[in-house]
């Protein structure tokens, strides 16, 4: 969600952070701002909705200064006006924040009751009263923070600047991400590396409870208990050219046509083609004692879970249970001993998985992250660590990532089959030979690109729409229902086939599209019989299938996607990417945003 980025630099730097702001668009806002501290003043530029607002109150009223921090806001407490933009400042001390103070009311309570005077309706703007508190007792800046970081519960990414002191920033995290930059005389802060792509490659990230002082010479960085410590610099590899739309008309556009080549650059890290077999990295625990697993994930993170455990039951023959991650603590989960916890995550900082995460850790689980960020919190908590190649996706709606977790949890399930003794040496080279056709089939897949965009007025105009799928194409038509609702606002609905008549038929009419996503084989015909009730009630049906099963359902459909005959092991990625086409065409029929649709956030750090 909420992008973070400060600069300790030699010469201006307000561009500079709406620079990196753009960086950050991806993760979602709502409002935007930046804060320079210059000629003694805290000069600050605030402005609600999107950046370009920002630009324009910045063109006619510049934030000079060789020194600042910049925040894209993405509400919580408070609507997203100006005045609840970020930074906030007072006469001492301006700040911004990504997270969740859970117990600002307390506080803000109790800065009122001393005569704090609020400007807005956040959380934040408390911790920059707190702070300011003690710097106007006279507290240098670093005991300041000391003594606030404390008093504060719930998840938070900062990054401070001071009136008086123009020569240093103060960072903290706990809970939410924040890395330092190390550049030629200056020094950043950022929420991510993709912020500080084109000004570092050199970054270190922050550990839980550190905070650090920035200064042009560098950084030091302390632990929750203030000891001075030493974070490992490493290079990033994010490269700006990465985030560039191309020809593309969307980001989202362009990750949806990456995908052949970020699944085969994610397989080649888990398939050995010559001697086809799989290959998982090391691992500290005997994956073959596993008696349970355990799968929590978020939103489309989630819905791969549920295609993998149709894959950890079929092949592996191990029982599987599947959670959303704001729901997985709640219920106080019976975890058994011997058992695998398995975290999805794109960002590897999503609050609710990470304490999930850290739950069943405490509760003696091995972990296993699917993560696409291999230096984020999820990954450095891993007990085994298995990063996808996706890249850095920066449409809110997941595409790329998507398919590429379910190409490692396809690998994770042949391999956990093998060592369970349930797949022969004959089996795993025939299921890694499929794997190794799944960036042809999803190639084949877009071909039909142009067909689809040709069809889209025919969704366009809906209220309401169902999708429909069997076996692990139930959770495609869940996906596939969150992406149109995701980006083109249309409400939609994914359920099992044999679901339809216990209710959901009762929605039928000619005004309600159904999407049914069926690939050929011994669950097809089944399908057929629920197209032949939303047919029997006017529903219009828009079947995806392979040749065969398009022909076995005959006429009748409002339209067909015929998408090539694959293995059933990778048809759940094969057919992602019409269901991804298909929202993004009804989105542009509709002119919504597609990269970055109303209310939503890439990376979600606070529960």
């Amino acid at each position: 969600m909420c992008g973070i980025i400060g600069i300790v630099g030699k010469e201006a730097v307000s561009d500079r952070l709406v620079d990196g702001l753009k960086r950050m668009e991806y993760r979602g806002y709502d409002s935007a701002g930046v804060c320079t501290v210059h000629g003694g003043q805290l000069v600050r530029r605030r402005a609600e909705g999107k950046l370009a607002n920002l630009v324009q109150v910045l063109k006619s009223d510049d934030a000079p200064g060789n020194i600042g921090i910049a925040h894209t806001r993405w509400a919580t407490h408070g609507a997203p006006t100006t005045s609840n933009a970020h930074p906030h400042a007072t006469q001492e001390v301006a700040l911004v924040h990504n997270g969740i103070i859970e117990n600002f009311k307390q506080l803000r309570d109790e800065l009122t009751a001393r005569g704090r005077t609020f400007e807005s309706e956040t959380d934040t703007e408390v911790v920059a009263h707190l702070v300011s508190e003690q710097v106007e007792a006279g507290l240098a800046p670093a005991d300041a923070v000391k003594a606030v970081l404390p008093r504060l519960r719930g998840a938070f990414a900062l990054a401070i600047a001071f009136r008086q002191f123009p020569d240093f920033l103060i960072g903290a995290r706990l809970g939410s991400p924040l890395v330092v930059g190390y550049g030629d005389g200056e020094t950043y802060l950022g929420s991510d590396a993709l912020a500080l792509a084109p000004l570092t490659q050199k970054i270190a990230y922050l550990d839980e409870g550190d905070w650090v002082i920035v200064t042009r010479e560098g950084a030091q960085i302390y632990d929750k208990d203030n000891n001075p410590v030493t974070r490992e610099i490493t290079t990033s590899g994010v490269s700006a050219a990465a985030i560039e739309k191309g020809n593309y008309r969307h980001y989202m556009q362009k990750e949806i046509f990456e995908q052949p080549t970020v699944v085969a650059q994610t397989l080649s890290s888990y398939i050995r083609p010559l001697e086809q077999t799989v290959a998982l990295p090391q691992m500290d625990f005997d994956l073959a004692g596993v008696k349970r697993i355990t799968i929590v994930a978020c939103g489309t993170s989630y819905y791969a879970g549920m295609v993998a455990k149709y894959w950890f039951e079929t092949f592996a023959r191990v029982p599987v249970d599947i959670d959303v991650a704001s729901e997985f603590r709640y219920r106080d989960p019976v975890l058994e001993e011997g058992g695998l916890a398995l975290f999805i995550s794109q960002s590897g900082e999503t609050a609710d998985t990470l304490a999930a995460l850290r739950h069943c850790k405490e509760q003696g689980q091995t972990i296993a992250v699917v993560v696409n960020v291999p230096t984020s919190s999820m990954a450095r908590e891993a007990d085994l660590l298995l990063p996808t190649h996706a890249g850095p996706e920066i449409g809110v709606a997941s595409t790329k990532a998507f398919t590429c977790q379910l190409a490692v949890l396809a690998a994770l399930a042949a391999h956990l089959a093998l060592v369970k003794g349930k797949l022969s040496a004959e089996q795993e080279r025939e299921i890694v030979r499929h794997l190794i056709e799944a960036p042809a089939a999803l190639n084949a897949a877009l071909a039909h690109d142009e067909d689809i965009a040709a069809m889209a007025h025919l969704i366009a105009p809906a209220r309401d729409v169902l999708y429909l799928g069997r076996g692990p194409d139930y959770p495609l038509a869940m996906e596939g229902a969150l992406k149109l609702k995701e980006i083109s606002y249309i409400h939609a609905e994914g359920y099992a086939s044999g679901e339809m008549k216990h209710g959901p038929i009762a929605l039928i009419d000619e005004a309600v599209p159904v999407i049914v996503l069926a690939p050929s084989g011994p669950l097809f015909e089944k399908t057929v019989s629920n197209m032949q009730e939303v047919r029997a009630r006017g529903g219009k049906v828009v079947l995806i299938s392979d040749a065969e099963g398009i022909e076995e359902a005959g006429e009748g459909c409002l339209a067909t996607i015929e998408m090539p005959s694959v293995h059933p092991l990778i048809a759940p990625l094969v057919y992602a990417v019409p269901v991804q086409l298909l929202a993004y065409h009804v989105a542009c029929a509709k002119g919504t945003d597609v990269d970055q649709p109303r209310n939503l956030a890439k990376s979600v750090t606070v529960e």
